[in-house]
């Protein structure tokens, strides 16, 4: 069922086969093209599924706590928009462009250590706007963080700065 991961690769997400067929003319990676960019990636951010109706993403506390050792909301709001960007960037497929227009996140309890988990699921897909709830839990399941995303979804080449396979 599309894109799987190698057996030794833990951080290549998987994909449904529609993502994977429609960016196959193209000479893209789709694991780096729907990630968490650079400010997730140094907040250790690993997408490891994703597409338009479920996208899934683990982070560590560590190093990414405020003064008092918990882990800081504004780490919390990195993940809830990731995961949200990547899934509206999937849904408008690659003749749309997602910006997020509005972040809101509410913050349920504290984390102080381990590795806390972002699930986001849409609560709305139209042509020009998608909103995604993502809810953000700790390892033992209780919810850290509940936050919503709206994206803007723009007309535009979402490809245009990728090659094209040659043959």
């Amino acid at each position: 069922m599309g894109e799987q991961p190698e057996a030794n690769d833990e951080s290549a997400a998987t994909f449904p086969k529609e993502i994977v067929d429609e960016y196959a003319p193209y000479d893209t990676d789709l694991t780096s093209l729907f990630s968490a960019g650079h400010l997730g990636s140094r907040m250790g951010v690993r997408v490891t599924e994703a597409s338009p109706e479920r996208v899934v993403a683990t982070m560590p506390v560590e190093g990414n706590t405020q003064p008092y050792g918990l882990l800081h909301g504004g780490a919390s709001a990195v993940l809830a928009e990731t995961l949200g960007s990547i899934g509206a960037m999937l849904h408008g497929g690659r003749n749309k462009i997602a910006v997020g227009v509005d972040l809101n996140c509410t913050h349920h309890r504290g984390a102080r250590g381990g590795v806390v988990t972002g699930v986001a699921t849409p609560l709305h897909r139209g042509r020009s706007t998608a909103t995604y709830e993502i809810a953000i839990t700790d390892e033992q399941g209780k919810r850290v963080c509940t936050a919503r995303l709206t994206c803007l979804l723009q007309s535009g080449d979402g490809t245009g700065f990728m090659a094209r396979k040659e043959g």
